[in-house]
């Protein structure tokens, strides 16, 4: 299992670690130099501090008078080329008869030599590479030292930051995992840093939409249940009717009854299912690219004979082909009962007219009929499960608007109710957002 704490410990871990040491040999690395420039900057200073008159041959000292016996030896030669002086006797550094820096190899290891002209004679300084490498390299160890030192609390600190900084993680976890099924609330998401609010508002979202889901979910069996219960009721009575039936005729009529009653009833829960199938929040088809026109066409010519058999005319009226982005099944389910509608609606005689468009770069849907339409204080209510407008005086699951409207929210789209022309009848207009 990936952890962000195992990956963000890791990285800094290498990172910091690497960047010590890179920095620490660029320290060591420098502290060298500047220790050999410090070395020559001596060795000039001791060859500048003899004085300038002519020398005389001079005693050279014992091995314990010079505290530098072993680090730096000096050499004076008089102007006939007579060595005047040497510091370490018995063992003589080599020579160089290059004036100023020089630094020469010998069997027993390298010397750097400074040389310099004091009056008539010549000082040459001279002091053993290993000496010189020794002193710098135990300079540029104590220079790094505080660094390498450092690297630990890093480390100890780099540990303590990052748990910090995913406790509020933490923390959201434990409120998530400590919450029941049905506890739905909002997480709290004050003095949440700015990088853990966004995951903690998307949480926030699911939770809203869930409960949301879940409220419609019971809404629905609490609806569902109660206008089943109707029909299935009605089905009883009208079995038990037919069971009691001593005639022909009357055995006949209660099964006529009980067939209508058995067809409204499947009638009731094939719509039920086709709202369950579009809600918003439980709908999984992907959308694809649709032509409206074709829905319409299609739709129209499923419920031509309807129509026709209630004499009414039922046109469609269609613009160039209209591309959105759909369900086609849902949109062919909310156009057909627009219409069946309209048809039921619609007195004999009279006419519906389906019409695709384009307004102000929507795709519109709309459906006109010529009958008795529906009061202004009514048109909002039409949309809610099981209401049905009863003044009409025609009988529904009262689902067939619901459908319209859940259809329409999964789509982005809005549905409107209205007078039709003239103000007579009812005119649905379902408007698409702009693709």
């Amino acid at each position: 299992m990936i952890s962000i704490r195992r990956q963000l410990l890791l990285w800094l871990f290498i990172g910091f670690s690497l960047s010590t040491v890179v920095a620490a040999f660029a320290v060591y690395a420098r502290a060298r130099e500047e220790a050999r420039e410090l070395f020559d900057y001596q060795l000039q200073q001791m060859a500048a501090a003899f004085p300038h008159e002519g020398f005389g041959p001079v005693t050279p000292p014992s091995p314990d008078e010079s505290s530098m016996g072993d680090v730096v030896v000096v050499q004076i030669w008089g102007e006939n080329g007579a060595q005047l002086y040497l510091s370490r006797p018995g063992s003589p550094p080599p020579q160089s008869m290059d004036i100023g820096f020089s630094t020469v190899s010998t069997p027993d290891g390298g010397w750097r030599i400074f040389s310099a002209l004091v009056g008539n004679s010549v000082v040459q300084v001279s002091q053993p590479m290993s000496v010189r490498e020794e002193l710098a390299a135990s300079m540029a160890l104590r220079t790094m030292l505080p660094l390498l030192i450092t690297l630990p609390l890093l480390i100890v600190l780099i540990w303590i930051t990052v748990g910090r900084g995913l406790k509020p993680l933490n923390e959201v976890a434990s409120a998530v995992g400590r919450r029941s099924a049905d506890a739905l609330q909002p997480l709290p998401d004050d003095r949440l840093p700015g990088e853990v609010k966004p995951l903690v508002a998307a949480l926030n979202d699911l939770l809203l939409r869930l409960g949301r889901a879940l409220s419609s979910q019971r809404s629905f069996i609490a609806d569902a249940a109660h206008e089943l219960r109707t029909p299935l009721t009605a089905v009883k009575l009208q079995i038990q009717l037919a069971e009691r039936a001593v005639t022909d005729a009357e055995r006949a009529s209660a099964f006529a009854q009980l067939k209508g009653g058995t067809e409204r009833a499947i009638h009731l829960v094939a719509q039920l299912l086709t709202l369950a199938r579009n809600e918003p929040e439980a709908a999984g088809r992907p959308f694809t690219p649709v032509n409206l026109t074709d829905v319409a066409r299609q739709v129209v010519a499923e419920q031509a004979s309807i129509a026709e058999a209630r004499n009414l005319q039922l046109g469609l009226s269609s613009a160039a082909p209209i591309p959105i982005m759909g369900d086609p099944e849902a949109l062919r389910t909310m156009l057909s009962n627009l219409v069946i509608n309209a048809i039921h609606y619609t007195p004999s005689g009279g006419a519906v007219d389906v019409e695709t468009k384009t307004q102000d770069g929507q795709a519109c849907l709309v459906v006109t009929d010529t009958g008795p339409g529906i009061p202004a204080a009514e048109r909002q209510r039409v949309f809610d499960r099981f209401y049905r407008y009863e003044a009409a005086g025609v009988t529904g699951s009262g689902l067939g608007l619901a459908i319209v409207r859940k259809v329409a929210e999964r789509h982005r789209a809005s549905v409107e109710v209205g007078a039709g022309p003239d103000g007579r009848g009812l005119k649905a207009t379902v408007r698409f957002p702009k693709q």
